[in-house]
């Protein structure tokens, strides 16, 4: 088949603006009359949650809450989690915090609905079918979770990240409030923006599929489609307006709507179209290191760009058109624009203070070659790359991201 595609996968509400927040309560007595809010130990004594779970509490449904959440998810918060509450018999969970809050919710739902274990639904459509709805409520600009087909867990037992990717995983609502971003850190607010980046940049630059009636049925990610990469510009150009003042000043509205929307949006494209190069190599980086997702694919992702630019001239000189980079004139080829485009994420990220080589994360020099064999198994994310990968080029990847030497990725 030829011609135009597009695929697009979302919640069946999605609501963003600022002050949305104060309509989680009747949005809940919709679903059901047994809630469960997942959130972590900081959230839970916040005065806007607790405001969120009187007023759920006001509309009529019951409420417990879940606040021992932790950062990365290790699958025993969620065992414990489950354990606990399903006697409760929770007819709506609802996921209010960053990703793993988000993520929480999700998996809860899982096993609350179809049972056994997480690793029963580990990899790509294992979950057998719909799960007991989900209300996703973002308070960082990153993840995009709120409006994705993804969890991503901290399996301890095995020392990785896993990912468990189903259409049944995207919540039924998506509530996206930006004034609950207003207390976020600097440096949360910076790496959560540029994880928004990268999902926004791989989305848009995925590889196209062969498109046959069993694509969407079949994958749960389908590759760059025209849909998405509506949703994918849309991110990058509030990305690139908004991102830095966002980190400078917290406080600046304008800014945190923005960052907001750029999330959802690139939640929107990466979610359907997929992610590649940079996240396969960021999972055993962050495995080593410790250290945050969305610091590790935005430091890999100039030397993927430069990398890949061979194969996505026309996709980066659009995406530098969008957010501004040729001019009022429009100056510039393609192949220039494409080159503009690498100095200004490159830039981007200076700016916000992301570090600039693995070397600086914390990677061991041992272990350049070891991540690009590990990166590598990645099959979903390498196949979704827009130029071909093999071991060397991995290498070649992850060798330049330790030294900064982006020139030798250069062609």
């Amino acid at each position: 088949m030829s011609g135009i595609f597009g695929a697009l996968r979302l919640p069946a509400s999605v609501v963003f603006g600022s002050g949305q927040r104060k309509g989680i309560g009747m949005m809940t007595a919709q679903i059901g009359r047994r809630a469960l809010v997942c959130t972590d130990a900081r959230m839970g004594q916040d005065a806007e949650f607790k405001a969120i779970v009187a007023d759920i509490a006001a509309n009529g449904v019951e409420v417990k809450v879940y606040d021992r959440t932790e950062a990365d998810l290790p699958m025993a918060g969620i065992t414990a989690c489950v354990e606990e509450y399903a006697g409760y018999k929770p007819d709506v969970v609802l996921g209010i915090g960053g990703g793993s809050c988000m993520d929480m919710a999700k998996c809860v739902a899982v096993l609350l609905q179809h049972g056994g274990s997480l690793r029963d639904y580990y990899g790509e459509n294992k979950i057998p079918g719909p799960v007991a709805p989900v209300i996703a409520v973002p308070t960082t600009s990153g993840t995009g979770s709120e409006v994705t087909p993804v969890a991503v867990i901290a399996d301890t037992e095995r020392g990785t990240k896993v990912g468990i990717s189903s259409p049944y995983l995207i919540p039924r609502v998506a509530v996206c409030d930006p004034e609950l971003t207003l207390t976020c850190p600097p440096g949360l607010t910076a790496v959560s923006g540029a994880d928004a980046l990268t999902h926004a940049i791989e989305s848009f630059t995925a590889a196209r599929r062969d498109v046959t009636p069993d694509l969407t049925v079949k994958n749960v990610f389908v590759g760059k489609n025209a849909l998405s990469d509506v949703f994918g510009l849309l991110a990058l150009k509030n990305i690139f307006e908004a991102l830095p003042t966002a980190v400078k000043d917290g406080t600046n509205i304008a800014a945190r709507e923005k960052m907001m929307l750029a999330s959802l949006a690139a939640g929107c494209a990466f979610g359907t179209a997929g992610t590649a190069a940079a996240h396969a190599i960021q999972y055993p980086v962050g495995n080593e290191t410790h250290t945050p997702h969305g610091m590790g694919v935005a430091l890999l992702m100039p030397y993927v760009m430069e990398f890949n630019r061979p194969a996505c001239v026309s996709a980066f000189a659009e995406i530098a058109r969008a957010i501004g980079l040729s001019g009022n004139g429009g100056a510039g080829t393609d192949e220039e624009l494409s080159h503009r485009l690498i100095d200004a994420v490159a830039a981007l990220l200076k700016e916000i203070k992301i570090p600039v080589t693995l070397k600086e994360l914390g990677l061991p020099e041992d272990k350049q070659d070891w991540t690009a064999e590990a990166a590598i198994g990645a099959a979903r994310l390498v196949n979704n790359n827009p130029r071909k990968l093999d071991v060397d080029a991995m290498k070649a990847i992850t060798r330049a991201a330790f030294t900064g030497d982006r020139a030798a990725l250069a062609s």
